[in-house]
């Protein structure tokens, strides 16, 4: 066993010392050494291993000069650019701007995971900028098992054995992306349900896909394995848990929030302060083997006010055990279900609605009926959320914070940002398909 496990551990070294480091000079103009070109008609295929994805108008500018900055690809749409990569972290370096122009980029990856906030440039300007990204595949290392995804599931770009970046924002333009494995920083994975995963689509969000691009790059790495529906038994029993289990390293972290659908009858029921705490400990005894490191985040409340305007708690005890778990154990805990309290009635009973997927019929393609889900976030409210969870996190004594980029601000839940002040330019992928859970 222990000549199959040094074995293992040698093909991981030699797999890491060998990683490839992908180089792309996009536009017309003339290539850089050891970059590859691409262009606006290069969509995807298998053979070339990269190129774009339900693009249509792209257009290549040449402004001469430096091979590699001085010509780009821009749209006056949202685009994605995809690769075909191993499974694992890397940092992507993308050089943004016109030498001609001036340009505003947003970018996310995969599901819609954020990178880069609104990053504008101006006339003549050109930047670099770097952002850290995980990628996973559905096989779980070391095994002949795959994760059970659910059938949505297979339609995702994170469970596609590719990177896919999407460009976004008012004028997005690329000059070159450069993408390196980074086998160093700390991954924090996420373990949860609909509130926290990587929403495909929009109009609805959850906080972990706003959460990387809070963190220094190539510091720290958020891997969110969270999905719709899930509970501590389904996220166990589709094999995710065993999953991030296989790729986690000593020294990194497994955040774990879990309530909403746990609480509900069933098969995956579990009671607060017996088998959810049970289950708990479970999770976070499978991490500390890894040499990882437990995270609790409580469930943020749901948006139900009572006649006074206050939150009614609909988690019952869950989140309370969690607490007392916490304290009891020595594990860290970020209490997102006392912010979230705070933060809605801050809102209160109507601006709150602007947090979560509310919007009248005919708002989005395909919306024959309004929404009114009181338990989904819009990106607005997602983003706020992770803003707790960032609070919450310089609270803790974990080294993680020292990750976070500097001079963020602190967030106070009962004096919010405004929905007015917010950015976000809207993917193209739509749903009008609640997700699992409530």
């Amino acid at each position: 066993m222990r000549s199959l496990f040094f074995l293992a551990a040698s093909l991981l070294l030699l797999t890491n010392l060998t990683a490839q480091t992908y180089k792309f000079d996009f536009g017309n103009g003339a290539v850089a050494n050891g970059y590859k070109q691409v262009l606006p008609d290069m969509a995807y295929s298998a053979d070339r291993g990269f190129g774009f994805l339900e693009s249509k108008k792209l257009e290549a500018v040449d402004r001469q000069g430096n091979a590699l900055k001085g010509d780009l690809i821009s749209s006056d749409e949202p685009f994605f650019f995809t690769v075909d990569v191993p499974e694992g972290n890397y940092d992507v370096k993308v050089i943004l701007g016109d030498k001609a122009g001036t340009s505003s980029t947003t970018i996310r990856v995969e599901n819609r995971r954020l990178m880069l906030d609104k990053t504008d440039t101006k006339r003549g300007e050109q930047v670099k900028e770097l952002f850290s990204v995980h990628v996973r595949y559905p096989e779980i290392a070391g095994t002949d098992k795959k994760v059970r995804l659910k059938s949505r599931e297979l339609a995702y770009f994170h469970w596609d054995h590719q990177l896919t970046i999407e460009f976004n924002g008012d004028a997005p333009k690329v000059a070159a992306v450069e993408i390196t494995p980074n086998t160093k920083a700390p991954t924090v994975f996420l373990a949860g349900n609909s509130t926290v995963v990587d929403q495909a689509n929009e109009p609805w969000a959850a906080w972990g896909q706003m959460f990387p691009v809070f963190f220094k790059p190539s510091k720290a790495v958020i891997a969110n394995h969270a999905e719709s529906g899930e509970t501590l038994k389904a996220f166990k029993g589709a094999g995710r848990l065993e999953n991030v289990l296989s790729l986690m390293k000593p020294g990194d972290y497994l955040f774990i929030e879990f309530a909403h659908n746990d609480q509900k009858p069933g098969g995956s029921h579990v009671e607060p302060f017996t088998t959810y705490q049970e289950m708990i400990r479970e999770y976070a005894a499978a991490a500390k083997a890894k040499g990882g490191i437990p995270v609790l985040v409580t469930s943020m409340h749901r948006r139900r006010f009572d006649e006074n305007g206050k939150i009614i708690n609909t988690l019952d005890d869950y989140p309370e055990a969690m607490r007392q778990l916490a304290k009891e154990d020595g594990i860290a805990l970020i209490d997102l279900n006392a912010m979230s309290k705070v933060l809605y009635e801050a809102w209160g009973v109507e601006a709150s609605k602007k947090a979560f997927v509310h919007f009248p019929a005919g708002t989005f393609e395909g919306q024959s009926e309004d929404f009114a889900d009181n338990t989904h976030f819009s990106t607005y409210g997602a983003y706020q959320l992770a803003r707790c969870v960032v609070e919450g996190l310089k609270q803790t004594d974990l080294k993680l914070k020292k990750y976070l980029k500097k001079g963020i601000p602190s967030y106070d839940p009962a004096n919010p940002p405004s929905f007015e002040d917010f950015y976000w330019p809207l993917s193209p992928k739509v749903s009008v398909i609640k997700p699992d859970g409530n």
